[in-house]
């Protein structure tokens, strides 16, 4: 596709999303997005995980589908715990409105001392479960999979 049409293709969206009355997502699924992007350059949308096997994205239950689906419910759990945190003022199902900083530097992730013990904790829950991503294989079937039949 010639550049100048995708800038007309992102002009439109822009357009669109801005007139649509959706919620904006929180900055922090946007901060682990972009850590996924980190240390795995080369997927094609870090998007792919938020709907994959019985744990990656809302609603988690059943048994993993696969490895992928393992490192979603250690980050489930590993939200739970940072929602425990004395330091932390967020509910645990809450957790996803918190801000951190970290650097990515060819595909490592550090979590920035500059976070404090709430934005600490969630930075490194996201950063052990982009990692975690990086070492397993995506696998499309289990991407938007019928978690009622799946994930009993």
């Amino acid at each position: 596709m010639h550049p100048a049409h995708l800038l007309v293709l992102l002009g439109v969206c822009v357009s669109l999303l801005g007139a649509a009355s959706i919620p904006r997502p929180s900055l922090n699924i946007m901060l682990f997005g972009n850590m996924i992007q980190c240390t795995i350059p080369c997927e094609q949308s870090w998007l792919g995980y938020l709907d994959y096997g019985c744990y990656c994205g809302s609603g988690s239950s059943g048994i993993p589908v696969d490895d992928v689906d393992k490192c979603c419910k250690t980050h489930d759990e590993c939200y739970y715990k940072a929602g425990q945190i004395p330091g932390c003022s967020v509910q645990p199902n809450e957790v996803f409105n918190v801000d951190y900083s970290y650097e990515c530097n060819e595909g490592q992730l550090t979590c920035n001392e500059s976070n404090n013990e709430c934005e600490m904790a969630v930075c490194n829950c996201d950063r052990a479960a982009a990692i975690c991503f990086a070492r397993f294989p995506y696998n499309k079937n289990y991407w938007s999979i019928n978690t009622e039949i799946h994930c009993r």
